[in-house]
Formats: structure tokens, C-alpha cells, sequence
């Protein structure tokens, strides 16, 4: 294949991940809920929580159990976006319109891609309203603009993660009604089982380490270790929060992906 026919090959895969991209940004118009479904979840964690338990958490440092859950709440966008995610996947499977692209002369690739991108967009307009949100109510960054850049980069990157968690799902699935439990236990149970809401010391000592080594303690202690919310919690992961999230990641990008690509493929 020549240099060109590369080119025009792989500028037609961009062009075609685009437009199946805007296609999910365009059906969010007529289907609002899903955006608000991914922004609620972390707004009622930080003014519901934040405020009935501001007085009874103890947090480390003795700062403020707002400032604590900060973090937290942010972190909660990824976990809220998977079920979205995996029912809009479902409902196109569902209703044939997977089908139709499969029968398209597209880069098959894109049309997963492309949805991962679009929720990828929505997933940015409700991390920066949970951002905004939370400096309303006592989230702090105490670090500077570059931590506080870091720390959001990394929130982004797990967001993307849980979009194609959320991909692999729906096309395994296929069934909303059974993909909106899934969610709500994959949200729930990966926050409460965690130091989003509280330290690890302070859980039993037989749940401990199954919080200590939750990916989701590790993304949130790395979030407050950046923007400097103190941190007293013991063990490798809450030590080394940045090599378990680095690998956590790229296992969960690489795994996730590969499986929708490949159920994709496969898909009858």
C-alpha cells in the first residue's frame, strides 16, 4: 500500500470516529437524562454526604470532611458514566442499529470509537460541573495549578477507562433493566468499599485490605496526594498511589478494549 493510500485510509476512519461521535453528542439533545444521570451521582454525594457527615467523619489531618470528599466526589463521574454508557451500547444493539453500521462500509473500529468519544465529551461537561460544584462547597486545591492540572488529567483518564468498562457491558449484556443494577452496584460498591468516604484505618480489619487495594482508593489518594488534602492511610497502594493507578489503567483500557473490539467482531 502506498503512502497516500495509507493516509486518505487513515483520515477516513477520523473523519468516519468523528461523525459517528457527533452522532452521540447530537442524540443527547433528545436525551438529556443521560447526561444529567452521569452529574447527579457526584453532586448528591458531595451535598448530601458532605454535609449530613461533615460533623461525624473524622478525616485526616482534622481538615474539613467537604475538602476530604472532594476528590471523591470527582472520581464518582467515571463510576456514574458506565451504566449510561453500557445502555446506550445495548439500545443500539437492541434496536438494530448496530446492525446497519456493521453493514456500512466503515472502519468497524470507529463505530466503537466513536461512542466511546462522545460519551468521553459528555463525561467532561459533568466532571467540570462537579469541579465547579465542589469549589462552591469547600473543595480545596492547596498545590498550585500545575497539581491541580495533574490531578484532573488523571480524573479524565479513569473517566475514559469506566467509558469502555461501560462499552464492554452493554455488549455483553444487552439488557437495560439488568445493566442498570450492574451500574448502580459498580458505582455504590466501588465507592463505599474505599477511602472515598472515609480513611481505610478506620474500616474493619477484615474489609480493610479490600479497600486499601480498590483502584478507586488509589485514583482518590493520588487526587488528594496532588492537590495536597492530607492522606494518613498505611499499606503499598495508599504509599504508591501512582504506580497502582498506572497500571490499574492500562490493564483496564488494554483488557476492556481489546474485549468490546473483539465482541464486536463477533457479535451476531
Amino acid at each position: 500500500m502506498t503512502a497516500p493510500a495509507r493516509t486518505g485510509r487513515v483520515s477516513g476512519a477520523v473523519v468516519e470516529v468523528l461523525a459517528l461521535a457527533g452522532r452521540r453528542l447530537t442524540h443527547l439533545r433528545n436525551v438529556p437524562g443521560r447526561l444529567l444521570a452521569v452529574t447527579l451521582n457526584p453532586l448528591i454525594t458531595m451535598l448530601a454526604i458532605g454535609y449530613v457527615f461533615k460533623d461525624a467523619v473524622i478525616v485526616p489531618g482534622s481538615g474539613s470532611y467537604p475538602e476530604f470528599l472532594f476528590p471523591a466526589a470527582l472520581m464518582q463521574v467515571g463510576l456514574a458514566g458506565i451504566a449510561p454508557t453500557a445502555i446506550a451500547v445495548a439500545t443500539d444493539l437492541n434496536g438494530g442499529l448496530t446492525d446497519r453500521f456493521r453493514s456500512l462500509p466503515i472502519t468497524r473500529p470507529a463505530v466503537l470509537i466513536g461512542h466511546s468519544l462522545g460519551d468521553f465529551v459528555v463525561g467532561l461537561i459533568a466532571l467540570a460541573v462537579t469541579v465547579a460544584s465542589g469549589l462552591l462547597v469547600g473543595g480545596r486545591v492547596h498545590t498550585g495549578v500545575l497539581p491541580l492540572l495533574g490531578g484532573l488529567a488523571l480524573l479524565v483518564v479513569f473517566l475514559y477507562a469506566m467509558i469502555w468498562v461501560g462499552i464492554l457491558l452493554g455488549l455483553s449484556l444487552r439488557n437495560p433493566e439488568a445493566i442498570d443494577g450492574i451500574g448502580a452496584v459498580a458505582t455504590l460498591g466501588l465507592s463505599f468499599l474505599s477511602n472515598a468516604f472515609m480513611s481505610t484505618d478506620r474500616l474493619p480489619g477484615w474489609l480493610r485490605p479490600v479497600a486499601e487495594w480498590n483502584p478507586v482508593s488509589s485514583v482518590t489518594t493520588a487526587v488528594r496526594r496532588l492537590w495536597g488534602t492530607p492522606v494518613d492511610e498505611t499499606g503499598f497502594p495508599a504509599q504508591h498511589p501512582g504506580v497502582v493507578v498506572a497500571i490499574t489503567l492500562v490493564v483496564t483500557l488494554a483488557v476492556a478494549g481489546g474485549l468490546s473490539f473483539r465482541k464486536y467482531r463477533t457479535i451476531a
